[in-house]
């Protein structure tokens, strides 16, 4: 079986956003009779300026033409409209820019002004990477969607389709699946169904992706069905293989996997395959074929360091594990088999991919795209980074857990990891517990500044609008945020407003967490977002704007003695977190993990070793001098003969091979069968602390 496949998304952006796509869009506004607002118009006016700048620009952004940046940050190049009007603020933010950087950011601007002139003046639609995303977005009922797809195409739906036919003509599908990761892909997949449906009615559609996984589990209405054939739910290997199984003739309906269809004017679910779905070891590696991967560009939107992660460069995406290790948080949808179902691949097999895909793609960052990365998972895999000598650059999500360890955090610094996120939430201990996220502001503040001291840059996803929170909670709240920023535990984070879903412990349960489900009435499509009543918390709408404020300016260092209450319009309480309290927190934070079963690692390289006498009261004793040379410096550490010559032999031991690594049990005995003085006291010793400094890590 042969397959294929393609990211229209991004052949629709660079097929409007060159020389012939902007001459047609501008050519199709001449000919509209339309009342523009006046950046509109500026837009319009500048066309040849547009028209004449648009391909270069393009190439700047594909990293292809990166001369250009003097050009662009020169202000005489690009034509500017509204978003421009920003950039005496952004200068601000962005002011420790270079050159590529501030060039990629001017050059998204001046995409975005693009960008707004086709919302206003010919498709509503129109978003970089959501398309229609209002639509998808709690969309109970499928009147709306049946409605804008049975409406006439824009230009873009146009490109979009267009694109489409040249695929089917060229690869000769039996059966395209669209995936949906989100509500803004909706859209535009259903409008790939409805091309395909009506040209070639013998080809099957299928949809499926994040967003049938936790929207359409409850799907009924039959019109969806005049647009796709099938909708495949959870992890699409064994579904996709039976169903192509069922169209050659080989299966019957009966024994499909998890796959709605239309049976006449009846929607029905087929699940009853007997066989269980492909193991995630066999799964096989992530195949990039097909993608031009030199085409996506690399943006700089916004100012938030994490955010940027996200758009400028492009990450070759792994899990490490299907579902997550925790899977208990009150919020998140833990009924759902991409969550409840935990399963973990080996070390060895996640970087047996990494290196095949690093071999296809020829590049080496990668995004862990897990709910929540395990740390015992995270470990074995940076000691197989580190011992197959693998160069990679990575980042992922994590829980902020107390096995996450200031020597754990070094052990993946060194492995390529340069940034993690994770979910401080509410930052209010009485609703950490209530939403059972197993942590606390104390232990959040001690792993992510644990993360921070070793060189790796920490976001925070923070949340407001939980069941039952309060006003003074909510300050208080940005209190603790404010602190985290102020001690150097963050640099990065993002306020979000609390969504109550269908398959979450708050969406199953609203009583127990003291809420009401008001909405919206399911009409037959998606069930996920649903509307509730917290008539004991606060009206948390009217904090939005004060706490974005608040956040963009703590990560650059500024408003951090500002009172709290002065990001906000109306007036709030005074906090009851203590000035000092996250200081506090981060006193005594090094964990002295001295558990027979932690590993002892030695990151460094071997020392040399040189003898000498030194003279101690009367006595004339041999001492150990050993050398040091890492990447950065040349350092010296003395000790006894007996110390030095034991560490010598243990060095090897410790470093990062083929062999297992040695255990803190094993390291103690090894240095008390050598007849030496109490392994404590020289556990406790400046000098091995001084080690323990400069890269010998327990685990």
């Amino acid at each position: 079986m042969v397959s294929h496949q393609a990211d229209l998304g991004i052949e629709v952006i660079l097929a409007l956003f060159s020389k012939s796509g902007l001459q047609q869009m501008f050519a199709y506004l001449e000919k509209q009779d339309l009342e523009l607002s006046e950046n509109g118009y500026r837009i319009y006016a500048l066309q040849e300026e547009y028209i004449k700048t648009i391909d270069p620009v393009i190439t700047f952004l594909q990293n292809k033409n990166t001369t250009l940046a003097h050009a662009i940050c020169g202000r005489t190049y690009l034509p500017e409209a509204s978003r421009f009007a920003q950039l005496e603020d952004l200068e601000w933010a962005f002011g420790t820019m270079g050159i590529q950087d501030k060039a990629r950011h001017l050059a998204t601007l001046y995409l975005e002004d693009l960008g707004d002139l086709i919302t206003e003046a010919i498709d509503p639609f129109f978003g970089f990477s959501r398309y229609a995303e209002r639509l998808g977005r709690t969309a109970t009922h499928f009147d709306e969607l049946q409605e804008s797809l049975l409406a006439p195409n824009s230009i873009i739906t146009d490109m979009l389709v267009d694109l489409l036919q040249q695929k089917i003509e060229l690869y000769k599908p039996t059966v395209v699946c669209l995936s949906v990761p989100f509500p803004g892909n909706l859209f535009g997949a259903l409008k790939c169904g409805q091309f395909i449906k009506n040209r070639y009615p013998q080809i099957k559609v299928v949809l499926g992706g994040g967003y049938a996984n936790t929207e359409l589990r409850s799907l009924s209405d039959p019109r969806v069905f005049d647009f796709i054939d099938y909708v495949s739910l959870d992890d699409g290997e064994a579904p996709i293989k039976f169903l192509i199984e069922h169209l050659d003739g080989k299966r019957p309906v009966n024994e499909l996997k998890r796959i709605y269809m239309r049976d006449g004017e009846k929607v029905i679910y087929c699940n009853g395959a007997k066989e269980k779905d492909i193991a995630q070891r066999e799964t096989g590696t992530p195949d990039y074929s097909d993608f031009v991967l030199d085409d996506y560009l690399s943006v700089i939107e916004v100012a938030n360091p994490m955010h940027r992660l996200w758009s400028d460069g492009r990450w070759n995406k792994l899990t490490l594990a299907h579902g997550c290790y925790w899977g208990k948080c009150s919020f998140c949808d833990i009924s759902l088999d991409y969550i409840k179902n935990y399963e973990p691949v080996s070390a060895a097999i996640l970087c047996d991919r990494m290196e095949e895909i690093i071999a296809q793609t020829h590049q080496n960052g990668f995004h862990f795209v897990d709910e929540a990365a395990p740390p015992h998972l995270l470990r074995e895999l940076a000691l197989e980074i580190i011992r197959r000598k693998l160069t990679v650059v990575w980042w992922t999500n994590i829980r902020f857990e107390k096995y996450f360890t200031y020597d754990l955090a070094r052990l993946l610094k060194a492995s390529g990891c340069i940034a993690v996120a994770g979910g401080l939430e509410v930052a209010s201990d009485r609703l950490l517990a209530m939403m059972q996220k197993g942590v606390t502001i104390a232990q959040v503040a001690r792993v992510a500044h644990g993360f921070t001291q070793a060189g790796i840059m920490v976001h925070a996803y923070l949340m407001y609008g939980f069941p039952t929170q309060t006003l003074q909670e909510t300050v208080d709240a940005l209190e603790v945020v404010r602190q985290l920023f102020l001690n150097e535990a963050l640099q990065s984070g993002f306020w979000h407003r609390f969504a109550m879903t269908a398959h979450s412990p708050v969406g199953l349960n609203p009583a127990k967490f003291k809420v009401e489900r008001t909405g919206p009435d399911f009409g037959g499509f998606a069930d996920n977002d649903l509307y509730h009543d917290d008539p004991t918390g606060a009206d948390h709408d009217k904090f939005s704007d004060g706490l974005s404020k608040s956040l963009f300016n703590f990560m650059h260092g500024v408003g951090l003695d500002f009172p709290l209450g002065k990001w906000f319009e109306f007036k709030t309480p005074k906090t009851t977190i203590k000035p000092n309290y996250i200081e506090q927190c981060l006193t005594g934070e090094m964990d002295e993990l001295t558990k027979e079963n932690a590993l002892v690692i030695w990151l460094g390289n071997m020392p040399e070793i040189a003898f000498f006498e030194a003279k101690q009261g009367k006595k004339i004793v041999e001492m150990a001098e050993l050398e040091f040379c890492d990447k950065a410096k040349d350092w010296f550490l003395h000790f006894t003969a007996a110390d030095g010559r034991w560490l010598m032999d243990v060095f090897p031991k410790l470093m990062i091979g083929e062999h297992a690594p040695m255990l803190y049990s094993t390291l103690k005995a090894s240095y008390e069968e050598t007849g030496l003085e109490n392994f404590d006291d020289f556990v406790r010793s400046k000098k091995f602390g001084e080690l323990r400094g400069n890269g010998l890590l327990i685990l």
